[in-house]
């Protein structure tokens, strides 16, 4: 969860900095949407980071990628044109595209199946708690150094994270602090049918499978919520809300709040439903659907007058997608084998992170003609379709 809070927070600085740098390097909102893009372009080549984890390990895998990003991050305070930012940012979607396999991965080697949902929530929390340190975090490096300065912090921070992780981390069956009563209820509590089996995952016969595209296809629906709450919030207070910076680091950091509850919330339900005699895999789908119908809230954000009403409605989809998203990303350990985690979950982000590329330049190359509102609207309409294709293509592994 530590590595999500740094990942997050690293990814989220040029963000809530995006207001000071437009204005001081004279980028347009067309040029940030390019600078952006290639983050989310890089990104999508998460599969190559799951593959790299589960061929290497998880230990030294994860201490790697966050390294060489922890470096890019620091790199930005150097950029000095929208160009220079959309190379480091290319280069830093392709070390940051290993956070989510990691924490599945991880999720899937320490957790039996019944708390999975639980723990992967609590991982996830990582990302919003990140976004939401960010804007606090950054408008205080700008306004008492630079927002070079601001790059330079989050990124040693990184550095720091790979220090503990060599020390702390290792797999259940090296772990010298695990007992072995836990090992076995580990184990015991894990499905047989998800075993490794082979040493390396099958991409073409994961890409022929229904469960891999009922996953895909609504994480490509849900994702370009997080990217608008990541990358735009800031600029859509400060353009359609005529915030300043301090106001922005005053709310900003609001939906990731809620969001870090959605995260718990969506485990919860799970849970609960289980309780009631549901299926793991069609409880999951309950409370994806309940997400969506909840984030139908954000469709109004752009019609209030209110600006605090708007973040109220912002905040809900927030809650509401994190809800979701850890729902549906947590059903990559409950489909498919544990070899295979991590690049199945690497390919369930780039299905994501395409979703939220094309939703990003279309950001960029209309909002100054359309203004934000349509935008709002289709991220109220997304995740209704994503769980239609949730209940429609997914079907739980058969025991054996």
């Amino acid at each position: 969860m530590l590595g999500g809070v740094i990942n997050y927070l690293t990814r989220s600085t040029l963000s809530v900095a995006a207001p000071t740098i437009l204005a001081e390097l004279h980028i347009s909102t067309e040029q940030y949407s390019w600078i952006t893009s290639a983050f989310q372009g890089t990104i999508m080549l998460q599969p190559l980071a799951g593959y790299a984890l589960d061929v290497i390990g998880l230990k030294y895998g994860a201490a790697i990628f966050c390294f060489v990003w922890s470096l890019i991050c620091m790199a930005h305070g150097l950029a000095n044109s929208w160009q220079a930012f959309a190379w480091l940012r290319g280069a830093l979607g392709l070390a940051e595209g290993s956070v989510m396999p990691t924490g599945m991965k991880a999720t899937a080697e320490w957790f039996p199946a019944k708390e999975r949902g639980l723990s992967g929530g609590i991982f996830n929390i990582g990302a919003s708690v990140g976004s939401m340190a960010a804007p606090p975090l950054v408008v205080w490096a700008i306004l008492t150094y630079d927002w070079q300065t601001a790059f330079v912090i989050t990124g040693a921070l990184g550095l720091i994270w790979v220090a503990l992780w060599l020390f702390f981390y290792d797999s259940p069956s090296k772990h010298p602090a695990l007992s072995d009563k836990e090992r076995a209820y580990i184990i015991s509590g894990q499905e047989k049918s998800l075993q490794a089996a082979g040493a390396r995952p099958a991409i073409l016969d994961i890409l022929k499978q229904r469960n891999f595209w009922g996953i895909a296809l609504p994480r490509f629906l849900a994702d370009p919520t997080w990217g608008t709450l990541t990358f735009w919030l800031p600029l859509y207070l400060s353009q359609a809300r005529h915030f300043d910076l301090s106001q922005i680091a005053m709310f900003a950091w609001m939906p990731f709040l809620a969001a870090d509850l959605g995260c718990m919330f969506g485990p919860v339900v799970v849970l609960a439903l289980q309780k009631r005699g549901i299926q793991l895999i069609d409880a999951r789908r309950w409370a994806f659907t309940l997400g969506a119908c909840m984030m139908t809230g954000v469709a109004f954000a752009g019609y209030v007058q209110s600006p605090y009403l708007a973040i109220a409605l912002i905040s809900l989809a927030g809650f509401a997608h994190q809800t979701l998203s850890i729902t549906v990303i947590t059903m990559a350990s409950d489909l498919f084998k544990k070899n295979e985690v991590g690049t199945v979950s690497g390919m369930q982000g780039t299905m994501g992170n395409f979703g939220l590329l094309l939703f990003n330049l279309l950001i960029g190359g209309l909002v100054m003609t359309i203004g934000y509102r349509p935008f709002f609207v289709a991220l109220g309409v997304f995740d209704l379709i994503g769980a239609a294709v949730l209940w429609s293509l997914v079907r739980a592994p058969k025991e054996g």
